[in-house]
């Protein structure tokens, strides 16, 4: 996989874009499409790397771009933390975290005829600004994407993505997964992985079929509130898009991301907002206890590899082998479960003789757990999580209107990504984003109360969704 020109050159011209974006759109929508559009178009495996500070790539990039965006567009210099609670206390874990790893973990580690290094405080600044990199959407969306309407506007721009990508989506299915290779120039991945009953799943820019499919949920699931709320994405009812976008979600040949959408589409489209908030908690305490569940041998995975079986045995059998590298990782994990074993692959489990990597690491939780120890497994998953649970508490100030379909709508998607962080590792900037922007909301409603009427944003909701 060599980039090309091309794949340079559109990491370049993405501030350039985000730039445009900000002078023409309000500061919330800019932000949005800036992080959005930048995950779905930008290419995967391309970085621009100078020595002492990160790499900037399709994650970053957006990222900054966004930050710059507000700062000198549109004026609006950014906040790193709302008070002193425990938001910022998780913040300061994933901040202070590496640096306590690093001087846990000064030793080298021999296996076989391999040398890992130690790590040093250069290491852990590096982690720490790479931190910053990746939190900037989360701090963007809890401070300019905090109103009833910021949420609406969020469910909105990720239905019209949706459409959007759908076409891309669809050209793949039926083509097999070209348009990386033909406008980057390469393959980010595996193409034989992408190959699923007896057709292609569609991969696009995301490097994945996972990641289409997943996303392609979350569309259909922001479709299914705005259904029940009755608003229409340019003039199109949205019970229609919600039924086209499932169609897409069913094409792309992805059972995990299909039973998401099987179980929240309805769940959104039909059951109360106290429901939804419950069912939203519930998979966030699923998502935390995880770790422990697995290493006190706790969690059914006879169970799941049972119900896997019943779908194909080669599903089966790839459960299986994720299983069984968890319990290998896991293990590895718990020598240093506190703070990890830091970088340069130290978490990783390699042969005794050899030296030879023998650890496929595809879950979130695990590569945390291993990397920055328990501490940072809860840093990064507290924050996560928190943010659901803050909105569920501030759902009472919500009442039942629009404000709290739009609410439930983003709490579920946000805990079902921290569900599908278990056996992938699939967390993005438009994550933290969406994951900032639930946490604002949260805050706001709670700042908010008792001085506003609980269905005084309805009318306005409703017609800034009529806009076109």
């Amino acid at each position: 996989m060599e980039p090309t020109l091309v794949a340079f050159a559109a990491l370049l011209l993405w501030p350039v874009v985000s730039l445009v974006l900000f002078q023409t759109r309000p500061i919330g929508q800019a932000i949005l499409w800036t992080v959005l559009g930048g995950y779905l178009l930008l290419p995967v495996g391309t970085e621009i790397k100078f020595e002492g500070i990160p790499k900037f790539d399709k994650s970053s990039i957006p990222s900054i771009a966004a930050f710059l965006g507000c700062l000198l567009v549109a004026r609006q210099p950014l906040r790193f933390r709302n008070g002193f609670g425990l938001a910022e206390v998780l913040l300061l874990a994933m901040l202070i975290g590496p640096f306590i790893t690093s001087q846990l973990n000064t030793d080298p580690i021999v296996v076989g005829n391999r040398v890992l290094p130690g790590v040093g405080s250069y290491d852990a600044l590096s982690s720490v600004v790479a931190q910053l990199f990746v939190l900037m959407p989360f701090f963007l969306g809890r401070q300019f994407l905090r109103s009833a309407a910021d949420n609406m506007d969020v469910l909105r721009v990720l239905v019209i993505a949706g459409l959007a990508y759908s076409l891309p989506m669809l050209f793949e299915v039926r083509m097999s997964p070209q348009l990386h290779t033909w406008v980057y120039g390469y393959f980010p991945h595996s193409f034989v992985q992408q190959m699923r009953e007896g057709g292609f799943r569609p991969v696009v820019f995301l490097g994945h079929g996972l990641l289409v499919a997943f996303f392609a949920m979350t569309s259909a699931v922001a479709a299914a509130a705005l259904w029940r709320t009755g608003v229409r994405v340019a003039g199109v009812p949205a019970g229609v898009i919600t039924g086209y976008l499932g169609a897409v979600l069913v094409l792309c040949k992805t059972l995990g991301a299909l039973v998401y959408g099987a179980v929240l589409v309805p769940l959104v489209r039909f059951m109360s907002p106290r429901i939804q908030m419950r069912v939203a908690v519930a998979l966030v305490g699923i998502a935390l206890l995880y770790p422990m569940l697995r290493a006190a041998d706790l969690f059914p995975t006879a169970a799941v590899l049972d119900a896997a079986h019943s779908v194909s045995d080669d599903r089966a059998a790839s459960m299986k082998f994720r299983f069984d590298n968890e319990d290998q990782l896991l293990a590895r994990a718990w020598d240093r479960f506190w703070f990890g074993w830091g970088r340069y692959g130290r978490n990783r489990v390699y042969d005794d003789e050899s030296g030879q990597d023998v650890s496929i690491t595809d879950g979130r939780w695990v590569i945390t757990m291993g990397q920055y120890g328990f501490v940072g497994f809860l840093a990064e998953f507290g924050l996560l999580g928190l943010a659901v649970v803050r909105a569920a508490r501030a759902m009472r100030y919500a009442g039942s209107g629009p404000e709290a379909v739009f609410l439930c709508a983003l709490a579920l998607i946000v805990a079902i990504n921290m569900i599908d962080l278990l056996p992938n590792s699939s967390i993005s900037p438009w994550t933290w984003l969406l994951t900032g922007a639930l946490l604002g909301r949260a805050e706001a409603l709670r700042l908010s109360f008792p001085s506003r009427a609980p269905y005084s944003v309805a009318p306005a909701l409703r017609g800034a969704a009529e806009a076109p």
